[in-house]
């Protein structure tokens, strides 16, 4: 692993944590390319049950690196990002995720493949590709309407304005909310308990829960995807990216 993702294999719990609290643990290439080999890894491993995804310090994750995003965009099915986003989609093993503070973007979106989210009360989550002159990503404008709604999925989308954990909640984001200094336990004791199911069991539950939606979401994926890096070329997403890098500095 990387510095900037760490990774910790224990009982068969696999721990990734984001590893740049300095930057809100936001993505670079990099950090994708770390999370999607230890993902592939993890399927491979008999000794990996489940996977935790967590933040260090208080952040779960800041979405993209801008500067670094900007730089090295992607530019098809083979980037980074989109190769992080379809490993986890795939991921056999339970993928259990502890949310504190922001989960910005595919920080959020990441969270509709996982198997189980616990977040903290203080956790803000949003999806401001909108805001940015981009498009949904991560299979959220398939997922997000069937397990949030239309009426919902659609105010989070279209306004892509931050949320609580709350709403979170509502959205069928998340499993379950527990106080900020409660998350690390809570997390853990979820992990340990479906990793000491039968292990077989384990993993067909999984699959026949996720196979039924597998190529609409391979699909989504790929659909969004292409729009996504069209809109990193458009005039609205330029002035959008510029406008929020002169407000930041």
């Amino acid at each position: 692993m990387s510095d900037t993702l760490l990774s910790n294999l224990e009982a068969g719990v696999l721990t990734l944590t984001f590893n740049r609290p300095q930057k809100k643990n936001a993505f670079t290439g990099d950090m994708y390319d770390a999370a999607a080999r230890a993902l592939l890894d993890a399927d491979q491993n008999e000794a990996v049950r489940v996977v935790v995804l967590t933040g260090a310090g208080s952040t779960f994750t800041a979405g993209n690196d801008l500067k670094d995003f900007l730089e090295h965009p992607p530019t098809g099915e083979t980037s980074p990002v989109f190769r992080y986003l379809r490993a986890l989609a795939h991921l056999s093993r339970p993928v259990v995720a502890g949310v504190d503070g922001v989960a910005v973007g595919i920080g959020t979106t990441m969270l509709l493949h996982c198997d189980y989210v616990v977040a903290s009360e203080r956790a803000v989550f949003s999806m401001p590709f909108i805001n940015l002159g981009l498009c949904p990503e991560g299979a959220s404008s398939v997922l997000l309407p069937r397990v949030a709604g239309m009426a919902l999925a659609s105010e989070l989308l279209l306004f892509g304005d931050p949320f609580d954990a709350a709403t979170a909640l509502r959205a069928g984001l998340v499993n379950q909310v527990v106080p900020d200094a409660s998350l690390p336990e809570v997390v853990q004791k979820r992990a340990a308990a479906l990793a000491a199911k039968p292990v077989e069991s384990l993993r067909l539950t999984k699959r026949l829960l996720r196979e039924p939606l597998r190529a609409t979401v391979d699909e989504a994926l790929a659909r969004e995807g292409k729009e996504f890096v069209q809109r990193l070329g458009s005039a609205e997403a330029r002035e959008a990216f510029n406008a929020f890098l002169s407000k930041k500095k």
